[in-house]
């Protein structure tokens, strides 16, 4: 069977959407692609050998001087430029060297129209009205919720066993849809709850007391380190995370010949937050670990398991980790799970600031983190 033959670098080249320069050492034009024509007016003929500067000009000094740099990888945003005498800005402007060819370079010019639909309404410089669709839509979503089961319940004393059945269910999903897009509400939620010293062990405590109260059949083993310093945290929101966390082990390890839960707080040296933005590290060194002895987590969920809608449950919605991360992050920490298979247990760990540590709130979420 024969086979059409792969696309050539120059039709690939051409199919780009974004418009692409391929510049000599001199910072003469070498190439152009067809959305490169468009951008810059001209066709490739004539402006093959010609100075980037006589196409297109950038109204940033420091831009320019950095592109003069055959070494030097520019990335910039909302760069305004002017094409044949009139200002056609602003661009999102990459300049990167070309592997093997000294001096060669290669320029992408893109305008932010061509982004949109992928950033989105949800990017840094949304409106304030478009940033609050999704609460709307809730709300909308929500009212007709009540109407219906408010009108199951009017039904039910109307009908027999047989119809108040049907109409419990009808009333069963409404609440638990509710809960759904009350779930969903505090994941795009911009506000979280203000952070201030507490003891980490009265929301530990808390925590346990209320999982007890419908978990009475599981054992719960504890193992605290008292001389912990006060960590920079939200005791409602901690105390929410925990229950995710020890609601969740408790699914995991009912299955087993005697389920249990390991919660152990202690000292973790040397794991720091690197912010956004350049700001200082950030370090985390309050550990809570929370394990069970359930089954470990399918291979194939566990680089996504905080991820929206990801679930290790067979009837789970994906939203609990989701949320326990987003408020861990708030409190400007990390959470992370690991497996040791040796002991069978599967741990997931919270790393927290200690109170009075942090000189400054950073205005991003963290970036990274490292060890």
């Amino acid at each position: 069977m024969s086979h059409a033959p792969d696309p050539d670098a120059d039709r690939i080249l051409a199919s780009l959407p974004h418009a692409v320069i391929l510049l000599r050492s001199d910072l003469t034009i070498h190439r152009v692609n067809t959305a490169g024509e468009i951008l810059l007016g001209q066709g490739e003929g004539r402006l093959v050998g010609r100075a980037l500067s006589d196409a297109i000009t950038f109204a940033e000094p420091r831009l320019i001087e950095m592109m003069a740099d055959s070494e030097v990888r520019v990335n910039a945003r909302d760069v305004s430029v002017t094409v044949g005498g009139h200002v056609t800005g602003p661009v999102h402007v990459s300049l990167a060297p070309v592997f093997g060819w000294e001096g060669w370079r290669v320029l992408t010019l893109t305008r932010p129209v061509e982004v949109e639909a992928l950033e989105g309404a949800a990017g840094p410089d949304a409106d304030d009205s478009m940033l609050r669709a999704p609460e709307i839509l809730a709300h909308e979503i929500k009212n007709p919720l009540a109407g219906i089961r408010g009108a199951a319940q009017l039904i039910a004393r109307r009908l027999g066993e047989e119809g108040r059945e049907l109409t419990g269910l009808i009333a069963s999903e409404v609440d638990r849809i509710a809960a759904l897009i009350d779930q969903m509400q505090s994941l795009s939620r911009k506000s979280s709850d203000p952070s201030e010293p507490i003891n980490l062990h009265l929301a530990v405590r808390r925590a346990r007391a209320v999982l007890e109260m419908s978990e009475p059949d599981i054992r719960i083993v504890e193992d605290y380190d008292p001389s912990l310093p006060e960590v920079m945290a939200s005791v409602n929101a901690l105390v929410q995370i925990l229950l995710n966390l020890m609601s969740n082990a408790a699914d995991a390890s009912r299955g087993e010949k005697e389920p249990v839960i390991m919660l152990r707080t202690k000292f973790a040296s040397g794991i720091k937050l690197h912010p956004k933005g350049g700001d200082a590290p950030i370090r985390l060194p309050i550990e809570i670990r929370v394990s069970n002895n359930g089954p470990r987590i399918d291979p194939a969920l566990r680089a996504h398991i905080f991820e929206p809608f990801v679930s290790a449950k067979q009837h789970g919605q994906g939203l609990g980790l989701a949320l326990v991360r987003k408020m861990v992050r708030d409190m400007h920490g990390r959470i992370t799970h690991d497996r040791d298979e040796a002991r069978g247990l599967t741990h997931f760990r919270i790393h927290l600031p200690v109170a009075g540590t942090l000189s400054h709130v950073p205005s991003e979420q963290p970036e990274r983190t490292t060890p």
